[in-house]
């Protein structure tokens, strides 16, 4: 038994040892297990890492890439520029002191100081300092000048400091217009050397004090500013710089989170390490958001300069850039026009931390802080306070610019408007609607009018006003609306009769004679005159003057109406006309700018000259890019339109705009005619002196009937155009081949001795009425080439 149970302890006791080791076994499993995950925990912590490091380098490329792409070449989207034509100066110009302030008065230039942008007046004398401006032929700098004044002209222009003549001055043109791009952001960007020196200080000293130590990322400036949060218990200061505001404004988006700000000093410290810091900081200068004005958004030093105080911000003065830098902050907030107690009082801590750290002399603190704020009270108009003429440009540029070129590339655009001429249409058209309405017992606001002008020698357009609300981008008659002319028209039509000299001169007589027309539709036409009545045989002259229909139609008809559209088209009128006898009196439709283009042939001397609306443009840089050079084309001989000038001048001396006499100073001769449309519904009048070319309409938009004729309604409004803007009197050269003849107006023979009244009347050779009139002695005048060179009287 004994033995058994040893043999069973013998054969039990492994398995008892077993299951007393057991747990140790399994204990000694598990322990090899994490030495295991240990093997594996490095390597997986260093390839964690690793990709960390290629990820993070990989999204720091992303950046660098982006950073370069968008920091270099074009930076920005900027608006294009409109500018007026510039003012040039030169002895001997016609020009008053006054015409020359209000001038400067346009281009903000402010009187006392010899800075540029600056100007004095001493009596007739004034002395300036003009501005740079990036003409065609090169950027041109800044000048002194003193213009010298006598009898109404420019007696003297010098240098004032050697008392050296000067040929010529430029003054810069006057912005007249932008074109933003769809984000509206507007900007005028400037170079760090064109920046005073002060704005720069003040706004390191402001703004990021160690901008020129640190690498993008400030932790000095960090820790002070969370020390000063702390112990103020809010949000008193911020630990950014330069650039990292920079990077936020330029790259990033405003939201605030963790991943923005990590971004944010990342790319500061790339920005840094690709870019100087003169780059980064004029980069600053432009981009800073400084205000906002509807959809337009104020962005940079250069814009911010002239939207606040209508300067460049190379003339700014200590009050002006303190509270520009102290609005950086808040431009909102601190907004100079809607809550100015804020701003002086953000402008004057600003000048007071300047003169602490010795920045500022105190007596120039002192006196900046009694400056007052110096804003503009009138926002400058983001858009064009000429959108009839900027409408005609932009028609113009779309032909050889794509939208988004005109939109984002800073184009600067150079026109031809002159701000003298247009203001004067402006005012002309405004007042003497109101006065019309006012005469004639008419609603207020019913009449509208259009008013084009253009150089005679050249056909820029130097106004276009669309109708009476001229700061109002509306429909825009001037280009669009088409009505009919009446008699402005017939000029052309004697045009077309007086090429033929062998069959018709301004002596032929015409019969002013009941007419019975009957047309292809069967109807009967029978034209009339305005007086209701008949004047018989009448001296073609005489006909146009007095702008008789019955005798008008009498022409047409033995001219060809169909040879009259043919020279219509010759002198550049565009559209389809039907050859109908009632075209002879203006019915035909057409608009103020058309008619003008008709009327710049008979002022050049029978040149077609399309309207130029544009110079030149230039590149964001100055370089140009496309010149709009003069184009003409003679489309008429020079006889025969000295002949019609010659007849539109008696228009307003004896014809329907004889009021013109005492309208216009007797030294401004004018040649011109009335146009009137039936039941009184259109009024035009359309004429020129010698250098520039006009054309009013008068009517209502719905068409209905006025009471006024074109020397009623047009004409009073061309008058006061003319007499305030026109420098040259009508003195049309004599072509070759024309001589002047006394003429008895009651036959239209050669007139002499005893003759009374006499015309005297200009006729092409071989033209020369050989009859001798009846009132005349035996040995009549003869023809005289050396008649005076225009009328004689």
């Amino acid at each position: 038994m004994a033995k058994r149970s040893r043999a069973s302890d013998s054969r039990n006791a492994p398995a008892r040892k077993g299951r007393r080791d057991a747990p140790r076994n399994r204990s000694s499993a598990e322990a090899g297990r994490p030495g295991r995950r240990r093997r594996w925990l490095v390597p997986a912590l260093v390839l964690a890492a690793l990709g960390a490091v290629v990820g993070l380098g990989w999204h720091t490329v992303s950046l660098d890439q982006r950073i370069q792409a968008q920091f270099e070449g074009k930076r920005w989207s900027l608006p294009a520029r409109v500018f007026a034509r510039p003012l040039e100066l030169y002895a001997g110009q016609s020009l008053t002191p006054e015409e020359l302030e209000r001038e400067l008065g346009l281009l903000h230039y402010r009187q006392g100081g010899d800075a540029s942008g600056h100007y004095r007046r001493e009596g007739d004398t004034l002395t300036l300092h003009t501005r740079g401006f990036p003409f065609p032929e090169g950027y041109e700098g800044p000048r002194r000048a003193r213009v010298v004044f006598r009898g109404g002209r420019v007696h003297a222009l010098e240098d004032p400091q050697t008392g050296a003549a000067l040929a010529l001055l430029r003054l810069e043109p006057a912005l007249i217009a932008n074109i933003y791009p769809r984000h509206g952001e507007d900007r005028l960007l400037v170079r760090l050397e064109d920046v005073p020196p002060a704005l720069v200080q003040t706004l390191l000293t402001v703004e990021d004090r160690r901008f020129l130590h640190h690498f993008g990322v400030d932790p000095q400036g960090i820790a002070r500013a969370a020390l000063a949060n702390l112990r103020a218990g809010r949000a008193v200061q911020g630990g950014s710089t330069l650039t990292q505001q920079l990077v936020k404004n330029y790259f990033l988006t405003p939201e605030r989170t963790l991943v923005r700000k990590f971004n944010e000093a990342i790319m500061a410290l790339l920005l840094e390490w690709r870019y100087s810091k003169a780059e980064i900081l004029e980069a600053y200068l432009n981009e800073v958001f400084l205000g906002q004005q509807g959809a337009r958004a104020i962005h940079g030093v250069g814009m911010a300069s002239q939207f606040y105080f209508r300067e460049r911000v190379s003339e700014l003065g200590w009050p002006q850039i303190a509270l520009l830098v102290g609005m950086i902050r808040g431009p909102s907030y601190y907004n100079p026009r809607a809550h100015p107690e804020r701003a002086l009082d953000r402008r004057n801590r600003i000048l007071a931390m300047l003169r602490d750290q010795g920045q500022i002399a105190p007596e120039t603190a002192q006196k900046a802080m009694q400056a007052p704020l110096g804003v503009s009270e009138r926002v400058p108009a983001g858009s064009t306070p000429f959108p009839a003429f900027l409408e005609l440009v932009q028609a113009r540029l779309r032909q050889d610019y794509r939208e988004a070129d005109l939109r984002e590339e800073g184009l600067i655009i150079l026109t031809t408007l002159d701000p003298r001429v247009q203001l004067a249409a402006e005012e002309a058209l405004r007042t003497r609607l109101r006065r019309l309405e006012s005469e004639r017992g008419l609603p207020l606001g019913q009449l509208e009018g259009a008013v084009v002008v253009t150089a005679a020698d050249s056909g820029e357009v130097l106004a276009l006003v669309g109708g009476r609300d001229v700061r109002r981008a509306g429909f825009n008659r001037a280009l669009h609306a088409r009505r009919p002319v009446g008699s402005v028209i017939k000029p052309f039509l004697y045009l077309t009769a007086l090429s033929r000299p062998e069959r018709f001169t301004l002596a032929t007589p015409l019969q002013d004679t009941p007419l019975r027309l009957k047309l292809d539709d069967g109807e009967v036409w029978s034209p009339q005159n305005s007086d209701r009545e008949y004047h018989g045989a009448v001296p073609l002259q005489e006909a146009l003057v007095h702008s008789y229909n019955v005798a008008t139609v009498r022409l047409g008809l033995e001219v060809g109406v169909e040879r009259f559209v043919d020279r219509l088209r010759r002198l550049g009128l565009e559209r389809e006309l039907e050859p109908y006898p009632s075209l002879l009196l203006g019915a035909v439709e057409m608009t103020p700018l058309e008619v003008n283009g008709l009327y710049r042939v008979l002022a050049s001397g029978g040149y077609r000259l399309p309207p130029r609306a544009i110079r030149a443009v230039l590149d964001r840089e100055g370089r140009r890019l496309r010149r709009y050079g003069l184009s003409l084309n003679r489309v008429a001989e020079p006889g025969p339109v000295y002949l019609v000038t010659a007849a539109l001048h008696q228009v307003t001396r004896s014809g329907t705009a004889r009021s013109l006499g005492w309208r216009l100073p007797e030294a401004l001769p004018v040649a011109g005619k009335t146009g009137t449309t039936g039941d009184l519904r259109d009024a035009w009048f359309a004429g020129f002196s010698g250098d520039l070319v006009g054309v009013v309409w008068v009517g209502r938009d719905d068409n209905g009937p006025t009471g006024l004729s074109g020397s009623s309604g047009a004409l009073p409004v061309w008058a006061d155009v003319m007499a305030r803007a026109s420098r040259q009197g009508l003195a049309p050269s004599r072509p070759e081949g024309v001589v002047w003849v006394p003429v008895d107006p009651a036959t239209g023979l050669r007139a002499g001795e005893g003759c009374d009244p006499v015309r005297w009347m200009p006729f092409l050779n071989g033209s020369v009425p050989t009859g001798r009139a009846p009132c005349a002695h035996p040995e009549p005048p003869r023809p005289s080439a050396g008649a005076p060179a225009w009328w004689p009287d």
